[in-house]
């Protein structure tokens, strides 16, 4: 099952948290490094983010029941969510303790052996982060792809840090130590604003303008002749699961059965693309003599206006609650 292969997926994620975060911390207490602790102290909000990822993939796994027809989904925006707002904690904190080592600076020990900790670790986190995205994209779960952009952002702090770290074993300069951890305290604090953002969209329905554009693109190409106009088109995500409703625009004469297979066809071709978790609810309409113009049918007998132009379903008429063509219908 999908939702399994997504557990199994975080939960090494977790056990390499885990483990890298043993490793920053044995770099910080090597080198009483600011910098470094950053590091380290974010690993501790990537495990106990990760963790509760993988908790909600675990929970959205459960099929529906009465009391969630929907299924449980929804979770994962509000794993994304969590995990945003540990991130800010974690640059705040950093925030803090940079500005206290300004004031009472610390000494600094075995830069060497702690930039090499640090950019191995980094290196792993980035490249674990790279697959997490990847394969939250592939399943389309806000889940994986936001520990992941977690984990890649995390990469990128290891990079500024052995940077800076090397500027300190060069120079010597301890206060950069300070103002380097400050830097990146502040792209902590940004990346966790984003997934927060992000958390929050999911959960309100805000309209996904890419997912939106890519089914509009998909329904242009498979067009059939009957399908006069798709309008009042909708998404909703639930983790990796689309619920998408639309009303159809088919002519009046089409029987029962006819209808039907028309629907079906739509169906078919938006679940074959977007996968087995993808609901499509359809609302078949009437034509009405204003949808002539716009009408692609050759062997129309009761055509009551020339047809002039085939319209192509764009995000601004696809969404809207009324049928195309010369007037506004319903």
């Amino acid at each position: 099952m999908l939702q399994n292969v997504k557990v199994r997926i975080q939960l090494m994620a977790v056990l390499i948290g885990i483990a890298l975060m043993a490793v920053k911390f044995g770099a910080y207490f090597l080198t009483h490094s600011n910098a470094i602790l950053t590091d380290a102290l974010e690993s501790i909000v990537n495990v106990i983010a990760g963790l509760f990822a993988l908790y909600s993939l675990w929970l959205a796994a459960h099929p529906r029941d009465e009391n969630h027809p929907y299924g449980h989904g929804k979770v994962e925006f509000i794993s994304a969510g969590v995990e945003g707002a540990l991130i800010m904690v974690a640059g705040f904190i950093i925030f803090g303790k940079s500005i206290y080592n300004f004031i009472h600076p610390q000494e600094i020990h075995q830069i060497d052996w702690g930039l090499a900790l640090i950019a191995l670790a980094g290196a792993i986190n980035f490249g674990l982060g790279w697959f997490l995205v990847k394969k939250g994209k592939q399943h389309r779960s806000m889940t994986l792809q936001a520990d992941g952009k977690h984990l890649m952002s995390d990469g990128w702090s290891s990079l500024g840090l052995v940077i800076g770290l090397g500027i300190i074993l060069l120079t010597g300069i301890n206060w950069i130590d300070n103002a380097v951890a400050l830097l990146f305290g502040l792209i902590i604090v940004v990346s966790g604003l984003k997934l927060v953002r992000g958390s929050v969209a999911g959960i309100m329905d805000e309209a996904d303008v890419v997912l939106i554009k890519e089914l509009i693109e998909i329904l242009n190409k498979n067009r059939r002749p009957n399908w006069i106009d798709i309008h009042n088109l909708r998404i909703i995500k639930y983790g990796s699961n689309l619920h998408i409703d639309a009303h159809v625009t088919l002519p009046y004469y089409l029987d029962l059965q006819q209808v039907h297979d028309e629907l079906e066809a739509m169906d078919h071709i938006v679940t074959d693309y977007f996968g087995e978790d993808t609901e499509f609810f359809l609302h078949p309409d009437p034509c009405i003599p204003t949808s002539c113009p716009i009408c692609i049918k050759t062997d129309c007998l009761v055509r009551q206006h020339a047809s002039t132009h085939r319209e192509t379903w764009t995000l601004e008429n696809i969404m809207k609650n009324k049928k195309h063509g010369k007037e506004d219908g319903r």
